[in-house]
């Protein structure tokens, strides 16, 4: 059988991959595209709505960017709102949700409000409310279950849901609408082919051979978006040897019951790299409340597909001296050795529960064992990564670009928000690299403008 030929080749069907691939067929001339996706749908992994907290991360109550991140965040994030707007998916799979991040005792309550200073010329919409407002637009923040008000002094600072800021996402359908979106372009191959586990990529001359499910694709520019198997696979071309993985799982807990207006987000604690505890509506539940995430270090690249990927964990993590001091610098702090266990204890099951509670209810008081179950089958891995080069964990998204026409994107929260801005500068390297052009102007009429 005669090789399958692409100008572009896209690895993963995730959000960043559907992305990638609507991008390449609307706003290039690209004339082939193919996505190789290792299951049998797009997004069973990190983009499915129960693997994520479904919030589009745009800054404003995200108490661990800097003014700066939060900037460049803001603008990716506009950009899903402008994609869901022109296909018409408001309150379809994008909703408008009341939000907030909320400062709890004295020392928290100043940093938000110095916090709202600074962020307000970037989020003009942002509001403080006071406790006499939070009575009104989340009680469950304020009072305890016995009816009486918090001992604390509490703080919220955020936009209600009149006000209409998108806030909410189900990543797993928008990946389904961008893949759907591009097969409708004309005059530009749009396969997708399911099923299809990638097992080698080489380069051969100028382009590069792909072997996925028995079957060989070659393509002028490939772009792996395979989550922690991006690494994995870079690092079976020997691409990457710098970086290790440590795949982070989050795991959530829901409620019966909507006890939550909107989302609530809390202070982000400095010494710590993963989100604090928050409580979301959940899009997928009706409403209810859905709390986390946890922080849990797993030794597999993906979190329920059997331990078929732990082998994958070890080769990706490429233990030596550098790992070591980077775990060691972790855990010999206090506050994060504290966290990291327990975080372990909240997956244990009968302890999990009451020690979940005891942190929930710092966002709502009133919070029982009762009133939450421990949701099986929810959260996914990030892919953290481990920079052994310079012995430290890094926040954020990485890229491995050896320059021959192909990256591996690694892309941990806020991945998904950030997914057609990443997808537009992979675009200027394919374009740039095979010759092509992207049409820019185009682009910023639809998605920034």
């Amino acid at each position: 059988m005669a090789n399958k030929h692409y100008e572009v080749l896209v690895v993963g069907g995730g959000i960043s991959g559907a992305s990638l691939f609507y991008e390449l067929a609307k706003y290039t001339d690209v004339k082939s595209i193919a996505l190789l996706e290792k299951y049998e749908a797009l997004a069973t992994l990190n983009s499915k709505g129960t693997s994520n907290s479904q919030t589009i991360h745009c800054g404003d109550i995200e108490t661990n960017y800097t003014a700066e991140k939060a900037k460049t965040v803001k603008r990716t994030a506009k950009m899903i709102e402008k994609y869901c707007l022109q296909y018409g998916y408001e309150n379809k799979f994008m909703f408008a949700h009341q939000k907030m991040a909320i400062g709890v005792g004295d020392e928290e309550v100043a940093y938000m409000r110095n916090r709202y200073k600074d962020f307000k010329e970037l989020f003009p919409y942002l509001e403080v409310f006071e406790k006499d407002k939070l009575k009104e637009i989340e009680p469950k923040l304020v009072f305890d279950e016995n009816g009486n008000e918090r001992p604390e002094s509490i703080v919220g600072v955020g936009v209600e849901a009149e006000a209409g800021e998108w806030s909410t996402v189900d990543f797993g359908k928008m990946s389904d609408s961008l893949v759907e979106n591009a097969q409708k372009i004309d005059d530009v191959v749009t396969d997708v082919f399911f099923n299809s586990k990638v097992t080698s990529i080489k380069q051969v001359g100028k382009i590069h051979e792909v072997v996925a499910a028995g079957v060989t694709y070659t393509a002028d520019f490939v772009v792996v978006n395979a989550g922690a198997h991006s690494l994995y696979l870079a690092h079976r071309m020997g691409h990457g040897t710098d970086y290790g993985c440590l795949p982070m799982a989050g795991s959530f807990y829901v409620t019966s019951k909507k006890l939550l207006n909107g989302k609530v987000y809390m202070v982000q604690h400095p010494k710590l790299p993963f989100a604090a505890l928050h409580g979301d509506p959940d899009i997928l539940l009706n409403g209810n409340t859905r709390f986390g995430p946890t922080a849990l270090a797993l030794p597999k690249l993906e979190r329920y597909h059997g331990n078929s990927t732990i082998i994958d964990f070890w080769k990706t993590l490429r233990f030596d001296k550098n790992i070591v001091k980077i775990f060691w610098d972790l855990l010999k702090d206090g506050d994060i050795r504290s966290y990291i266990m327990r975080n372990f204890m909240f997956e244990v099951p009968y302890i999990n529960k009451r020690l979940f509670v005891k942190d929930a209810r710092k966002i709502v008081p009133s919070l029982s064992i009762d009133d939450i179950e421990y949701a099986e089958g929810f959260g996914g891995v990030r892919p953290q990564v481990l920079d052994k080069k310079n012995q430290k964990l890094m926040l954020g998204e990485a890229s491995v670009n050896p320059g021959t026409g192909i990256i591996f994107n690694m892309t941990p929260s806020p991945g998904a928000t950030s997914c057609l801005g990443n997808a537009e500068r992979d675009i200027k390297l394919v374009c740039a690299h095979i010759g092509k052009t992207f049409n820019q102007e185009e682009f910023d009429k639809d998605l920034i403008e």
